[in-house]
C-alpha cells in the first residue's frame, strides 16, 4: 500500500484480508492493525505486553519507546483514559504513517509523541513514569542503544517506586538470556517472564520493587476481572507465567 524512505530507513505498509501492517525496510511485521477495529491488540505480543496490569493498577504517566504502527498507544489511550502515555519514536515517518494509516490520534490530554531517541529521552530523568514500555526494533532485530545495562538501569531510575518496565524481547533468539540477564541485575532479581503462546515474543516485567510473590489464586482472581474490564486473555497470561519463572504450587516468586 505504501513505500517510503527516509535518512532513518525505508518505511512499507501492507494489508491483506483486512489487516494492515508496518514493515521497517524488511518483511518482519513490526505492527498490525484490523482495518474494522483498529483498537484492538492483532498481535499477540502486544497483548501480553498489557500483562503488567495483572500486578499494577492502571497507570497514571506511562512512557512507550517506539511507536510503531501504535497498537499499544491507542489501546492505552483508549481502554486507559486516566493515563497520560508519552510517545517517544526517533523516526518522523513512522510518526506520520502511523496517523495518516493506523490511525494514531493527535495529541491531546493523554497522549504525546515526541520525535527524539528513547535512550537519550529516558537517561537523566527520575520517577517520571509508573511504567515505561519498550518496543525498540529496526527492521531486523532490537535496537542496540535501547537493550544496554545503561539503558536499563536509566529506565529504573525514571520509574516511580511502584513502577515497572516491560520490554518486548525475541525469545528465540541466541542472545535472550544475555539480555534477560542484563535487566535482571538491574532490577535486582524482580522481573516476570510472559511468554506470547505463539513461540517468539517474550514480555518481560521489571519491578523497582519486590512483589512479594503474588499468590497463584489472587493472580487468577485478577486475571477474570481484567479480562471482563479489558477483553484480553488475561487467565491465559497467568498460565504462561509459570512457564518460564520461579514458582512454588501456591505463588509466582518475584
Amino acid at each position: 500500500m505504501h513505500k517510503s524512505k527516509g535518512q532513518l530507513g525505508q518505511v512499507d505498509v501492507s494489508e491483506e484480508k483486512g489487516i494492515r501492517s508496518l514493515h521497517l525496510g524488511s518483511i518482519t511485521v513490526q505492527s498490525s492493525m484490523k482495518v474494522s477495529s483498529p483498537d484492538e491488540l492483532v498481535l499477540e505480543y502486544t497483548r501480553c505486553m498489557m500483562g503488567f496490569l495483572l500486578f499494577c493498577p492502571p497507570p497514571q504517566r506511562a512512557v512507550t519507546i517506539g511507536l510503531g504502527g501504535g497498537s499499544v498507544v491507542k489501546w492505552i489511550h483508549r481502554y486507559l483514559p486516566m493515563t497520560h502515555n508519552t510517545v517517544v519514536e526517533i523516526n518522523p515517518q513512522i510518526v506520520q504513517v502511523a496517523r495518516s494509516m493506523f490511525f494514531v490520534p493527535n495529541d491531546d490530554e493523554q497522549l504525546q509523541i515526541l520525535i527524539d531517541d528513547g535512550a537519550n529521552y529516558i537517561a537523566g530523568r527520575d520517577e517520571i513514569a509508573d511504567v515505561i514500555l519498550v518496543d525498540g526494533y529496526d527492521g531486523y532485530e532490537i535496537v542496540e542503544q535501547l537493550n544496554t545495562e545503561a539503558f536499563y538501569q536509566h529506565c529504573r531510575d525514571a520509574l516511580t517506586e511502584s513502577g515497572v518496565l516491560v520490554v518486548n524481547l525475541w525469545g528465540n533468539h541466541r542472545l535472550f538470556d544475555t539480555w534477560l540477564q542484563r535487566i535482571e541485575r538491574v532490577f535486582e532479581g524482580h522481573v516476570a517472564c510472559l511468554p506470547a503462546q505463539t513461540k517468539g515474543n517474550v514480555a518481560i516485567f521489571a519491578f523497582k520493587r519486590a512483589q512479594g510473590n503474588p499468590k497463584w489464586v489472587a493472580l487468577r482472581d485478577r486475571a477474570r476481572n481484567l479480562e471482563q474490564q479489558y477483553g484480553l486473555e488475561f487467565p491465559v497470561f497467568v498460565s504462561q507465567l509459570g512457564k518460564l519463572n520461579m514458582h512454588s504450587d501456591k505463588r509466582l516468586l518475584i
